[in-house]
């Protein structure tokens, strides 16, 4: 992603980068390079994904002062507070041991992780484009620490990576883990890929054209258009599903077309429909209803030249960026706002940037308030809420509610308001009369039955419910009842 170059932000990565070659000057890593080809990938991939200069400058120095005798204060006193800070919050989070011998340490160190994330989100970017690189240089580590790594990096880094919308960081993450993990179903799975999409490269480059002369000829604006493969891990997780079988995988390959406007996108649809006939049931319009960590596309799976089934995607560009780049994208379309800043960080998030994409950040903050020192209620609702799937259902009146997987009406019920939750009595899903332990479904509009009589929640709803907003709120009235 481009982001506007001046003099003052290419003197400061520069200055950052001399500064940091200095100080690892003399300094190899295990697989015999110099160390500060590690600093400038981890700057490289930060600048990647569209972040300020400050942001690549941090990247730069986040291993100064932990691995050589250059202290945080010279830091400060040379680049100024916020970089130090940035550092600063690397340095503590990558003290952090994810994968602790003891299960109470490895609760405590999650929290740890996430509410320095909540603290300021740059900070674990930068932890997450560390993290790329020393995964790309995994094979120069002892088979032991290799396997340690690439698991605590499927299990955090990647859904981390996933929560804060950043495809790209995702599945390359995920790939590098899985050939570590599991490099007997690697190395199938990549041979499959790589003989499947040898086999549709023709058919993926006629389409392309045929596309774009149909498009031209509509007088649809295409920024760009192009063939995209599947990654690895995700098209096993896909075979998985579908019993390993590859004649089932329609969207092993395809075309992703990128255009300026909204309606631009509907058109193409129209467009790409009149050329090759859809798939009935494959049409996914997550313009409309996004994806929780923000997604937006089209997806519609067709039969395109000599019958081949594939899959085409349609978004703009500003959807395609924050596809790629997440929540960073954000950062970049915004930064011309005089508060642009305030959207970092958590303290002072101003709400014209504090949608639903930073609410789950907020949530964090929350649960460390309201749980105090329970650490294994506070992983519980990380371990639900932050790595699950999400869904979304309705309320009658149309607002959107995110929930995760399994959650039920009481957990819709609290999501809305405390009151309702407290007096609920009764749900409907799309007009139906369900029970309370129902597990919404997407897309369900969920209608809560309330009583002004009934003001207290039962205790037997701990049973099911599975947000950790609800839990505490139940909790909470009574105790307040001596219930509890």
């Amino acid at each position: 992603m481009r982001v506007e170059k001046t003099p003052q932000r290419e003197a400061l990565i520069r200055s950052a980068y001399e500064f940091a070659e200095i100080a690892h000057r003399g300094q190899k890593r295990k697989s015999g390079e110099e160390y500060i080809q590690h600093s400038l990938h981890t700057a490289m991939n930060i600048a990647h994904l569209g972040l300020g200069s400050k942001t690549i400058a941090a990247g730069l120095l986040h291993d100064v002062p932990e691995d050589t005798s250059v202290t945080l204060k010279e830091i400060e006193k040379t680049f100024g507070h916020e970089i130090a800070f940035l550092v600063d919050g690397v340095t503590k989070v990558g003290k952090i041991r994810l994968r602790g011998e003891k299960e109470e340490f490895y609760l405590e160190n999650m929290r740890k992780m996430f509410l320095a994330m909540a603290a300021d989100i740059r900070v674990v970017i930068i932890k997450l484009a560390d993290r790329l690189h020393n995964m790309e240089t995994l094979d120069a580590l002892p088979e032991n620490k290799r396997e340690r790594i690439a698991r605590e990096t499927m299990e955090v880094f990647a859904p981390l990576a996933n929560r804060l919308g950043i495809g790209d960081i995702k599945a390359r993450l995920e790939d590098l883990a899985f050939k570590y993990l599991d490099h007997k179903n690697y190395e199938y799975v990549k041979d499959i890929a790589e003989k499947e999409f040898g086999l549709r490269k023709k058919s993926l480059e006629k389409t392309v054209e045929e596309l774009r002369k149909e498009l031209l000829k509509e007088n649809i604006q295409v920024i760009e258009i192009y063939g995209r493969t599947k990654h690895f891990y995700r098209l096993f997780q896909k075979l998985q599903r579908h019993e390993m079988d590859i004649d089932k995988i329609y969207d092993l390959a395809g075309i992703r077309v990128i255009v300026p406007e909204v309606a631009d996108c509907y058109e193409t649809l129209g467009v790409v429909h009149r050329k090759y006939h859809p798939l009935v049931g494959r049409i996914k319009d997550y313009i409309s209803l996004p994806k929780p960590n923000g997604y937006q596309s089209i997806h519609t799976t067709v039969f395109g030249p000599d019958g081949k089934i594939m899959e085409i995607q349609i978004r703009t560009q500003k959807m395609h960026d924050e596809a790629e780049f997440g929540i960073a994208a954000h950062w970049v379309y915004t930064e011309k706002s005089k508060d642009w800043m305030s959207f970092l960080k958590f303290g002072k998030m101003n709400r014209k940037f504090s949608g639903e994409e930073l609410n789950w950040v907020k949530q964090l903050r929350e649960w460390q308030t309201d749980l105090g020192k329970d650490d294994t209620e506070f992983m519980e609702g990380l371990k639900i809420e932050f790595f699950k799937n999400h869904i979304f259902a309705f309320t009658p009146r149309g607002d959107v509610i995110d929930l995760p997987e399994d959650a039920t009406p009481i957990d819709f019920a609290y999501k809305v308001h405390s009151e309702i939750g407290h007096r609920a009595m009764g749900a409907k899903a799309d007009g139906k009369m369900v029970t309370l332990d129902y597990k919404i479904r997407n897309g369900n509009v969920i209608e809560i039955i309330t009583s002004k009589e009934h003001k207290n929640p039962s205790r037997d709803w701990l049973k099911f419910v599975h947000t950790t907003l609800a839990k505490t709120h139940i909790k909470r009235a009574l105790k307040k009842d001596g219930l509890l």
